[in-house]
């Protein structure tokens, strides 16, 4: 048997979001990779197997799955969103360059997935209608100190910006420092929003301006989109729509 590996996302959160080529994948999968609550959303059934773990052993996971693919297996890797942002594409791909040369050989592809940024910014209208950045705070695998110079940067360029991983038990002072920085470099009202577990039953967004921000407004469950100042909040009853024009006036 002819082993495969695919790199899976799952979208944000609703079955209905996880798309048909994903699904597929799934229901010729010999096997299913990935951290414990993302596996958890795969329904067991015969000639399944779900290998599940924690979430900071991923290059160890992307190389369980690469063994399993090079045996034959039909081994499908999964992450929420989209793979290839901040998710286990990366992790595998990492494998393979180091690992043994018949694993560059294996027939490997990757299937995305609606990520929580794109699902976030559908609740509110565009808020990433025009340039923006994604980055993730979470200091986990890289050093505060890069973070904090790509936030500078970011916010002096005037980019719409969209943060991963914000706020965890173990690191919370990360987001205030970065609320911080952003009330510091752009000084004004933009709209902030935070848009937790979205497309689930627990979803909740809250929009509000930057200096009225506050830390405890996000978990790890939480999307932080913050608009640039070219974006609109247009007021109405229920949520407020929120965009980005396409265009900027110099």
């Amino acid at each position: 048997m002819s082993g495969s590996l695919t790199i899976a996302g799952l979208g944000p959160g609703a079955d209905d979001l996880i798309t048909p080529q994903v699904a597929d994948a799934l229901a010729e999968a010999t096997d299913v990779v990935g951290y414990i609550p993302y596996v958890a959303r795969i329904a067991p059934r015969l000639g399944l197997t779900l290998h599940s773990s924690d979430n900071r052993v991923e290059l160890d996971r992307a190389r369980h799955a690469l063994e399993m693919a090079s045996k034959g297996h039909r081994v499908v890797v999964v992450s929420s969103g989209d793979p290839g942002v901040f998710a286990m594409a990366s992790a595998v791909f990492e494998a393979v360059e180091a690992g043994p040369p018949h694993w560059r050989a294996l027939n490997i592809q990757v299937l995305p997935g609606i990520t929580a940024m794109l699902a976030a910014a559908a609740r509110v209208g565009a808020p990433l209608g025009h340039d923006f950045c994604a980055i993730n705070l979470s200091d986990n695998l890289k050093p505060w100190a890069l973070i904090e110079k790509r936030l500078r940067l970011a916010a002096e360029a005037d980019f719409a910006m969209a943060f991963y991983n914000p706020r965890s038990r173990a690191r919370p002072e990360g987001f205030a420092r970065a609320l911080d920085i952003l009330n510091e470099t752009c000084g004004d009202t933009r709209p902030v929003i935070f848009a937790r577990a979205v497309s689930t039953v627990d979803e909740t967004v809250r929009i509000v301006t930057l200096p009225e921000a506050r830390p405890d407004m996000a978990d790890m469950r939480t999307m932080v989109l913050v608009g640039s100042a070219a974006t609109r909040l247009i007021p109405r009853t229920g949520t407020a729509f929120v965009y980005t024009p396409r265009s900027v006036s110099v």
